[in-house]
């Protein structure tokens, strides 16, 4: 007999037609020839070898699991110190933006320039002053020469830098006033 069913089953052709009613018939029968048929078999060894493949990467993750929680709780620590000191970042820009306006740092500069100009005109007051009380050196023509002439040339560098910060200043403040400085936005 070349059935459908003994060419794609050849291990049935050894069955006569009344065990084949019966293997229809009988469950415990039927599951009995099914599970000794060679294909059953390796499709069920597959089976369990999927399954154990299968349970050696649960474990696998279940061992790698607490240390993924604690790097994931790291992370978003992380994150959310970010968004915080991101969100800290922004106000603190705003808040420059807000203090230093072009008009504040003019009058910064111009209270600056102020204070350097009285700072080297005291300066040179206190100068005259110790220089007058100071003898100087006679000549017959009724000149004379301040004694000290080392502290003259300290004193003279000193000024000249004191006074070069002034004029710098009073500078950019002229510059600034006549809009010939510009402010970039960025």
């Amino acid at each position: 007999m070349a059935t459908p069913l003994l060419q794609d089953f050849p291990e049935l052709s050894d069955l006569s037609r009344e065990d084949l009613e019966d293997l229809l018939n009988d469950p415990v029968y039927f599951q009995a020839v099914f599970h000794s048929l060679d294909r059953v078999k390796s499709m069920y060894r597959a089976q369990a070898e999927l399954g154990m493949a299968n349970e050696s990467i649960a474990q696998n993750n279940i061992a790698l699991q607490e240390s993924l929680y604690n790097l994931r709780g790291e992370t978003q620590a992380a994150f959310d110190d970010a968004k915080s000191l991101e969100k800290r970042w922004k106000e603190l820009e705003k808040e420059q933006k807000e203090r230093f306006t072009p008009q504040f740092l003019l009058m910064r500069l111009k209270h600056a320039a102020t204070a350097q100009d009285d700072a080297t005109e005291a300066m040179a007051s206190t100068f005259v002053q110790q220089q007058a009380a100071l003898p100087s050196l006679s000549r017959e023509d009724g000149t004379g020469t301040p004694r000290g002439g080392l502290e003259v040339d300290e004193f003279i560098q000193q000024f000249k830098e004191a006074r070069k910060v002034y004029h710098k200043r009073a500078m950019w403040g002229d510059k600034w006033s006549s809009n010939q400085v510009i402010w970039r936005e960025d």
